[in-house]
């Protein structure tokens, strides 16, 4: 207890890539109550990437990064997971349940759905997003109707059909229940929001997935996620 009283007497930053993961970090802090500093970073304008400051926050110089006191922590399911263990121990209405029972079904359930979300489902939405926008760059003219094709091979042949893969499980999944761990909003909700929105908007796919825009609509409709946007900006970016 003494820990979290040490911790609260800090004030957390969040520092924020615009239309990036980082996002979800927003949300979950507003759902949780706690007081942070947000430090707002632009992309790039020509390559879409974080600006160099970022490397002067953390060496990898990505986003989402927190600092909290003397800690600075990177990657969002590391930072989710701080942030959920330091701050959500007195939780309680339909936060209680942020970090389920060890052993339980919904222990199992939130921990896979926590590193599916980057290590399988992100991978192929970064290669469509990144497909999808090869076209777009400049490009002697003679060479765009080769590289319009070949990206859209690419997506027809590989990247597409792992993503209806994705959407399928997921649409299954969300049939069955009400977030991903089970009947309760659980820390892989926060995780798995960022893939969820950029899987929607996307893939061929999200219009044959009633179950996940349903559960894209309960988790904007909550106020904590509202005002997250409200102050960090749109989610995804586009092509």
């Amino acid at each position: 207890m003494q820990r979290i009283l040490n911790k609260m007497h800090r004030m957390i930053t969040v520092h924020h890539l615009e239309t990036s993961r980082s996002q979800r970090i927003l949300w979950l802090l507003e759902e949780l109550g706690v007081p942070y500093e947000l430090k707002i970073y632009q992309r790039d304008k020509a390559t879409k990437l974080a600006p160099p400051e970022l490397k002067k926050i953390h060496p990898l110089g990505k986003s989402p990064v927190i600092t909290d006191g003397d800690e600075v922590i990177a990657e969002s399911g590391a930072i989710v997971e701080y942030l959920v263990e330091t701050y959500g121990a007195q939780a309680g209405g339909d936060l209680a349940h942020l970090q389920p029972v060890r052993g339980t079904p919904e222990y199992r359930q939130c921990r896979f759905w926590m590193h599916y979300a980057e290590g399988s489902l992100m991978n192929w939405l970064v290669m469509k997003l990144v497909f999808m926008a090869i076209p777009a760059q400049p490009m002697p003219f003679f060479v765009k109707p080769i590289a319009k094709a070949l990206c859209g091979k690419v997506q027809e042949k590989v990247i597409d059909p792992n993503l209806d893969t994705a959407l399928d499980f997921m649409e299954s999944h969300l049939g069955q229940n009400t977030w991903f761990a089970g009947e309760h909003l659980t820390m892989a909700d926060f995780q798995m929001s960022f893939a969820v929105e950029a899987a929607l908007s996307r893939t061929r796919k999200a219009s044959a997935c009633p179950k996940l825009k349903a559960y894209q609509q309960r988790m904007e409709a909550r106020p904590a996620y509202q005002r997250g946007i409200a102050k960090g900006g749109p989610v995804v970016m586009s092509a």
